[in-house]
């Protein structure tokens, strides 16, 4: 992987006090159940919670279960979820956006902020957070020995996601979303309780279908082929589906408060950088 780019991101942080300050007063807040540095309130017993940490004062008064959470300081993890299926070994697709997250993971270390960077196709392979640039460029080495094979499932990657992560953190997700609108929309959904940045990753053939005539096309993800003659009238509907299938996703992060972009192959990766920057994800330092 050419890192080159890194030299350019230097003049970028990670949006990390306002934005994760933002997180950590949401929904989901930085909390931990239990002994903790400062109580900041109730919240009513859920099974499984640990049944020592019922306040019995309460339940005295109430006669409901309620647990008392206690805020406890947390450094940021950025969790970068990169989809390695098949369908992004096309025209170069998985070597890009495999640049994107290691500008992720290379802001989080400017940081000196965890990072952890997790692959899914059919299967979720969850990473361990790490630190330093050490990590980093063993990161970067990794990401370069990845094949992009097998199918995608959105819904069990963000399901097994959420299971996993028990604190509010910045979650990239990275992918085309060729898989289904449906799939792709409840995954943003079972993952708003974050700070979310949403990526779609094309190949410029894919943006415009820049074929004609009769052309033989091969699923990456089953290998199926299909021969079809791809007509002005097929390319207007493949666009103004592909459109349908966009505007959709958007308006999901638009409705979750998530920021979502999508990025050509052929634009320079500190380019998207920058238009990252102008959604508030990065700021100029």
């Amino acid at each position: 992987m050419d890192t080159e780019f890194f030299k350019e991101l230097e003049r970028f942080s990670l949006f990390v006090k306002k934005r994760v300050s933002t997180a950590y007063s949401g929904g989901r807040k930085s909390l931990r159940l239990g002994h903790g540095i400062s109580p900041v309130g109730y919240r009513e017993y859920r099974k499984g919670d640990d049944f020592k940490l019922v306040d019995w004062k309460v339940y005295g008064r109430t006669e409901k279960l309620y647990i008392r959470e206690h805020e406890e300081e947390r450094s940021l993890v950025v969790h970068i979820l990169l989809d390695g299926s098949g369908s992004m070994g096309y025209e170069g697709k998985f070597a890009y956006a495999s640049r994107l997250a290691a500008g992720f993971a290379y802001l989080a270390t400017l940081e000196n902020e965890k990072y952890a960077l997790s692959l899914f196709c059919r299967k979720f392979y969850p990473g361990e957070p790490k630190r330093g640039r050490r990590n980093l460029f063993q990161s970067i080495e990794e990401l370069d020995n990845i094949i992009p094979r097998g199918g995608t499932n959105l819904k069990l990657m963000a399901d097994q996601f959420e299971s996993q992560t028990k604190t509010t953190s910045l979650v990239v997700l990275i992918s085309d979303f060729l898989e289904g609108t449906e799939d792709a929309v409840s995954s943003i959904y079972r993952l708003s309780g974050h700070e979310l940045v949403v990526i779609s990753v094309q190949a410029p053939e894919e943006a415009t279908l820049a074929f004609g005539g009769d052309v033989k096309f091969v699923d990456m993800e089953t290998r199926q082929p299909l021969i079809t003659r791809v007509t002005e009238g097929e390319r207007k509907e493949y666009l103004r589906k592909m459109s349908e299938h966009n505007d959709r996703i958007r308006a999901a992060c638009s409705r979750v408060g998530a920021d979502y972009f999508i990025f050509r192959t052929d634009k320079p990766v500190f380019e998207a950088f920058s238009d990252m920057l102008s959604k508030a994800i990065v700021y100029k330092a």
